[in-house]
């Protein structure tokens, strides 16, 4: 018999201020385990009951006060965890479990990385590029081992990633340097990009619109931030993928939308 399971991921920008429509998308789209980036929450103040009242019974965070944070729920046993700094200064940006399958999720929240794409003029914008290599040496190490990427890479690679790709060449999260850098960072254990492998380019696929935007569907400015990546073993397994697009519009939105993919094991 196959076990089908599925993962999503989803940016909440503060999972507390917008627990309404974690727990809509939850029974809605009774994801088997969802992998949130920037909670907002220290470690002690993460919402527990409700998620555990959905059924989401293993919850592995790695919180920071106001800023960053990622978590994981899960309504099957999360075997171990880890946090790797790949920012170098302590901040909570990633959280890795293994299943009882054996595969390995980890959840990561690449630096937005500032508005000025140099990284003489704009610290972040190296602390971002910097992060992505520290993830492509940790890749480099992964070979044999099943495992699934996912998060707001903060990276939208290719042309039609984005509303303009010509408009957004010097705008950080599509710049050539940040996409080369992306592309390293792929290359180094042959990452499948999940979103791609679905629907590929140069199909319309966007998951972050901003909040700038007076009506975001009427202008449709989006970019594809947010990915999940599969090493080959793991990818061969994946039978679907969707971007639930109408999260955008629902109330007091993130500014993100939830991917999620579906496997048969």
């Amino acid at each position: 018999m196959t076990d089908t399971l599925k993962i999503a991921s989803w940016n909440i920008n503060s999972v507390r201020f917008r627990m309404a429509i974690v727990e809509q998308f939850l029974r809605d789209a009774a994801p088997d385990i969802l992998c949130l980036q920037e909670t907002k929450v220290v470690d002690g103040d993460f919402p527990h009951e409700p998620l555990r009242a959905l059924g989401y019974a293993h919850i592995v965070i790695h919180g920071q006060r106001m800023h960053h944070g990622v978590a994981i729920l899960s309504k099957i046993p999360l075997v171990e965890d880890d946090r790797f700094d790949w920012q170098a200064n302590g901040e909570a940006r990633h959280v890795g479990v293994r299943l009882p399958n054996g595969l390995r999720i980890e959840n990561v929240y690449v630096p937005a990385g500032g508005d000025v794409p140099d990284r003489e003029v704009n610290p972040k914008f190296g602390q971002k590029l910097d992060f992505l290599e520290r993830m492509t040496r940790w890749s480099e190490g992964l070979a044999g081992i099943p495992t699934l990427l996912v998060g707001d890479f903060n990276v939208a690679p290719l042309e039609s990633d984005v509303w303009s790709h010509k408009q957004l060449l010097d705008v950080v999260s599509h710049t050539p340097i940040e996409v080369e850098t992306l592309a390293r960072l792929q290359a180094a254990n042959d990452w499948v990009d999940l979103g791609r492998h679905f629907l590929p380019a140069p199909a319309r696929l966007f998951t972050w619109w901003s909040y700038r935007a007076k009506d975001w569907a009427a202008s449709d400015r989006g970019r594809r931030l947010d990915h999940m990546w599969a090493s080959r073993d793991v990818a061969a397994k994946a039978v679907a993928h969707r971007v639930h697009e109408d999260c955008r519009g629902w109330l007091k939105p993130s500014d993100h939308v939830p991917i999620l993919t579906e496997f048969a094991f």
